[in-house]
């Protein structure tokens, strides 16, 4: 089995196939530095990778691109991001179900017509959890309606990559599709909360310490992670770790409050603690919004791509600004292996069936 990955960013997703045993044969995206980042990594070396926008690019070309034979088992992945739902923007037609490409339809669209125009034996689908929110249940409807038309049974999981063994608390939401027979109804979880473990076959969240400690040492230094002589340095100082700015206000009962409680972002000085997984990596952090490390400074590379679960020793590319977008916007790669391992069981007798079927028709 292969994967054609959509959307790929700086790879996290398209490790995670890796790590399941379903090598990606193909990878899109349209931004730069994402691409140069794939090209830089090994395990990339016989991927076909592509800059440009999946709009230009036909369903038929992604297939011949990716080398996938008519003969082979296949499935789509991909984080598409997901724009409002607007009328004008043509979300859902009898075009786009037909699978021709509008340039006014969104990116979802977009990886729905890759996967009814070269109908895979499944696919992943990737998105924030506020898609289930009331405002924009018109498209998770509309999604599970095509999809079921194609002939795909489906799966809506809604995980937390704490459960998965990444190092961090982050909620998305899965869409995944199969033409087999799911075995269970949500992906296995491995990790749970270390207080709640009795008995339990599952081991405790990973530690943000666990993940990162290794890096605490002069040769990782970076000169972005400098805080000393900034606005709120000597606030950040004051903060104990795990605790954001509440810490210096008259709600924590602060004897010289600095700030007022829940009038800033919750993010706003937020440290992490080395006794607990990490706070949700962002794509686009402000000056002082963290996590910030429990010693006062600013995260550095490798950290936050060990808190994300990237393998270490992954390269990436690009400004540092760049980089924390790239890893901010990443699927986290153990997270995104337990559920392409959810699809791949699936697909178990349903390849087994084909396999006979073939067997059968070379013996007539």
């Amino acid at each position: 089995m292969k994967a054609i990955s959509l959307f790929s960013g700086a790879g996290g997703f398209d490790i995670a196939s890796f790590m399941a045993g379903v090598p990606v044969v193909f990878s899109i995206d349209i931004d730069e530095d994402c691409i140069k980042t794939l090209k830089m990594n090994a395990e990339f070396n016989n991927t076909t990778i592509i800059c440009g926008d999946l709009s230009e690019y036909s369903s038929e070309q992604i297939k011949d691109l990716s080398g996938i034979k008519d003969d082979e088992k296949f499935i789509i992945i991909g984080g598409a991001p997901c724009q409002p739902f607007s009328k004008n923007g043509y979300w859902v037609t009898n075009k786009i179900r037909k699978g021709i490409n509008d340039p006014r339809a969104s990116l979802v669209n977009e990886f729905l017509r890759v996967v009814t125009d070269l109908s895979p034996d499944g696919f992943v689908f990737e998105n924030v959890e506020s898609l289930l929110h009331p405002t924009n249940k018109v498209i998770v409807d509309t999604f599970i309606e095509i999809i079921q038309e194609a002939g795909y049974k489906y799966k809506i999981i809604r995980a937390n990559a704490l459960n998965y063994g990444v190092p961090q608390k982050r909620k998305r939401l899965f869409i995944i599709g199969s033409k087999g027979t799911f075995k269970s109804d949500e992906p296995k979880i491995t990790h749970g909360d270390p207080e709640n473990l009795l008995e339990s076959h599952l081991k405790p969240y990973v530690t943000a310490g666990e993940a990162i400690e290794e890096f605490d040492t002069p040769e990782y230094f970076e000169k972005e992670e400098v805080t000393e002589g900034g606005k709120y340095y000597k606030e950040l100082l004051e903060i104990p770790p795990g605790m954001n700015y509440k810490a210096l206000t008259e709600w924590a009962g602060h004897p010289n409050p600095k700030f007022v409680a829940d009038k800033r972002f919750w993010n706003f000085l937020l440290k992490l603690s080395p006794d607990n997984p990490s706070w949700t990596i962002t794509a686009q952090p402000g000056p002082w919004i963290g996590p910030f490390h429990w010693t006062s400074r600013r995260l550095r590379v490798p950290e936050i791509a060990a808190l994300q679960s990237f393998p270490k020793g992954y390269k990436f590319y690009g400004s540092r600004r760049s980089i924390q977008r790239q890893i901010g916007n990443a699927v986290p790669p153990l997270m995104g292996k337990a559920m392409i391992e959810f699809l791949k069981e699936s697909l178990e007798d349903y390849v087994k069936v084909d396999i006979n079927i073939a067997r059968t028709s070379t013996l007539v």
